[in-house]
């Protein structure tokens, strides 16, 4: 990658690349995906097992890039939410404001985060920026980690049989697996950065529903201040009120799901303002306005919401950039701050009430699994001592023994038993565990 706009330093590692050095992930039922292996231990190109039914993730700490000047990335170790960032934040070091930047396909995302960055860049504050866009080709900025380091895209598509959205959603949730490394990557990088730019794919049906937003945003979100950027793009909202009234569905739908502050980017103003669009999230009646030139039967349905979406309009945050131009840029980054202020007030605790909450439930689940496993065992004991009573009380025993006594020798008992037959036979200890 060449000709871009830097997230501050050069990669954690750069190394020779190995295109064909792989390594496998097996999912549940599925098979195989490859993955990045550590420069010097490669394998057989194309590689695979049979399908599996647990899952199992092998990641490494070390990436190669792929293309003569990439960054390569590093993925990171250790665990999730760990201490230290709690540490570090109640020794007064400051964390890293972490901006998810989520939105719609070509709605300019990845232009943004080259913005963000190149602005950042500019004054001194190294931002540490992440991709998780599996399919990208190439990224307008310097990344720290790339999930295409980590989990190829094509491969995810041919071994699972998955078209290219579902191949997305799948490496991604691969991806998630070992995002307790990314974390804690971070987590070294804490008091270097100020910021750190998360850039997603197009589908962002990731964190409306899939497990794979889920354990992303709360990943971050339980270790640093984090911020969901949602990206709006301006001409196509203002040339139909149903896009612009599907954008705040979504941009609600994911602040509800995430629990995170959000603000919303109104992007491409450098095309059109954003004058219109701020008018329909202020005033109800011209947004009406604009609903009468659309006479399809969903006009009704998003009159409704509109009213809806009232309080959403009033509590949201909001700033108009342009990813060309530069402009808004001072804006968008005090909206993040007071987004951060917001994360530390409301946010931060509610969260922690959830974690609490969430380790009570556990602590109980665990004591009552105790309980019934120490239950289990006293039945299972009583089971086998009566079971050993009644084996001893049907044991003949002759003069020379106690009743009941066993034999080294179950020929010789039988033999025993034989002889001293009278008029009815005896039960032999044999035939009955016979």
């Amino acid at each position: 990658m060449s000709n871009t706009e830097g997230c501050g330093d050069e990669p954690e590692a750069k190394t020779e690349a190995h295109p064909q050095s792989t390594c496998t992930t097996t999912l549940s039922g599925t098979g195989t995906t490859a993955i990045p292996e550590s420069p010097g231990t490669p394998t057989t190109p194309g590689a695979s097992q049979p399908p599996a039914t647990t899952t199992t993730t092998t990641c490494t700490t070390s990436t190669a890039a792929t293309e003569p000047g990439d960054a390569a990335t590093t993925p990171a170790s250790g665990n999730c939410g760990s201490s230290s960032a709690a540490a570090g934040a109640a020794d007064g070091g400051g964390m890293p404001t972490v901006c998810i930047v989520i939105g719609m396909a070509g709605s300019g995302k990845s232009t943004l985060v080259q913005r963000l960055a190149s602005h950042l860049s500019s004054e001194g504050k190294r931002p540490y920026c992440i991709n998780l866009d599996p399919a990208v080709t190439s990224t307008p900025f310097q990344l720290n980690i790339d999930i295409r380091d980590t989990v190829r895209y094509k491969e995810v598509m041919s071994q699972y049989s998955l078209g290219p959205n579902g191949a997305i959603m799948t490496s991604l949730n691969l991806f998630a697996t070992r995002f307790d490394q990314v974390v804690n990557f971070i987590e070294k990088r804490a008091h270097e950065r100020k910021y750190v730019i998360v850039d997603t794919p197009g589908q962002i049906e990731a964190f409306t529903w899939s497990a794979s937003g889920t354990i992303i945003t709360e990943s971050l979100g339980s270790t640093f201040p984090t911020v969901i950027v949602y990206v709006v793009d301006v001409p196509r909202s203002v040339a139909n009120p149903s896009t612009f009234m599907a954008n705040m569905l979504y941009a609600c739908s994911v602040m509800y799901k995430t629990r995170l502050p959000l603000v919303l980017a109104l992007t491409k103003t450098d095309v059109m303002s954003e004058a219109l669009v701020v008018e329909w999230m202020k005033d109800f009646d011209v947004f009406h306005q604009a609903l009468k030139s659309d006479t399809s039967y969903a006009n009704d349905l998003m009159w409704s919401m509109t009213l809806v979406l009232d309080e959403f309009y009033n509590s949201l945050s909001y700033a108009a950039v342009s990813s060309i131009t530069g402009s808004g840029m001072p804006e968008f980054f005090a909206a993040v701050d007071k987004a951060v202020i917001e994360y530390n007030t409301t946010y931060l605790p509610e969260m922690r009430k959830l974690q609490e909450k969430r380790m009570t439930e556990k602590a109980r689940q665990e004591e009552a699994q105790l309980r019934k496993l120490k239950a289990d065992l006293a039945k299972n004991k009583a089971k086998s001592t009566t079971a050993a009573s009644t084996s001893r009380a049907h044991r003949p025993s002759d003069d020379g023994e106690a009743e009941g006594e066993d034999s080294s020798d179950p020929e010789t008992d039988n033999v025993d038993e034989r002889e001293e037959e009278d008029d009815e036979p005896t039960e032999s200890a044999w035939d009955h565990n016979d």
